[in-house]
């Protein structure tokens, strides 16, 4: 059976378990990013994925977050308060929750542009290349959710976007998935991250998951990310053969 050969996948008992696995692992590549460069980059994506990143990671106190910088992996071309934002998610689940001494800076869509996306994801392009120094942008990680077509970001599968190789961000003004108008990271600035993470649970991606592991011919936008660590429960991860997993956990999370 054919498989992505750059993928670990790591299956926790249950979502709680995946979380703590989570916290560990973001506090391990936290604290050696700001030991080397004295910064942790990360980029986040929407969905569910605040809710459980932030579960543990919120009463982690060895975790610096006054020296992070968060970028948004997708956006949504919508107020930051709007319950379709990903900011919005990201700040009930995690920063309302920390204290002024310790909010990491974060880096979000521009409201001015939110009804011209393709003015939007141009000022987040630079807003990148200010912080990076007009450098190409290395995060420390980019962490990632999958859509049930296999979607992440919001790079669709087989739409045109999967073939930018010029811009990082890009808006998408058609998105099967509303609301339709976005912004997205691209494949060249994901390829380009220090560590690609997905996190992933639930019965209902237990096909999609299979497919994204043993059907790397389908070249879904999942698949063309390339190197990645999945964070998975069992419940997603119920059709992998025991071959396909790097690390499993039943009561506590082994990384």
């Amino acid at each position: 059976m054919t498989t992505l050969s750059t993928t670990s996948v790591r299956v926790f008992a249950n979502s709680d378990l995946l979380s703590a696995g989570l916290d560990t692992f973001i506090e391990q590549q936290s604290q050696e990013a700001i030991s080397a460069r004295g910064v942790f980059q990360v980029a986040v994506s929407g969905g569910s994925l605040p809710k459980i990143l932030a579960k543990h990671l919120v009463n982690n106190s060895s975790i610096a977050f006054e020296k992070w910088h968060i970028f948004f992996a997708d956006e949504r071309c919508v107020p930051l308060d709007h319950p379709d934002s990903n900011y919005l998610e990201l700040r009930k689940e995690l920063l309302d929750r920390l204290p002024l001494s310790r909010q990491p800076k974060v880096h979000t869509i521009n409201q001015q542009h939110i009804h011209a996306p393709a003015i939007a994801a141009a000022d987040y392009q630079q807003q990148l290349h200010d912080h990076f120094k007009g450098t190409v942008p290395e995060f420390d990680i980019i962490l990632l959710g999958m859509g049930p077509d296999g979607h992440c970001c919001s790079l669709f599968p087989n739409h045109s976007l999967l073939n930018e190789h010029h811009l990082y961000v890009a808006s998408i003004q058609d998105s099967p998935k509303p609301p339709s108008k976005r912004i997205t990271f691209t494949l060249p600035i994901i390829h380009h991250a220090r560590k690609n993470v997905f996190v992933t649970t639930g019965q209902g991606k237990q096909e999609m998951l299979f497919k994204i592991i043993h059907h790397p011919e389908m070249k879904l936008p999942c698949q063309l990310v390339g190197s990645a660590i999945w964070f998975v429960d069992q419940a997603a991860a119920a059709l992998l053969p025991p071959s396909s997993l790097i690390s499993t956990s039943s009561n506590t999370p082994k990384l």
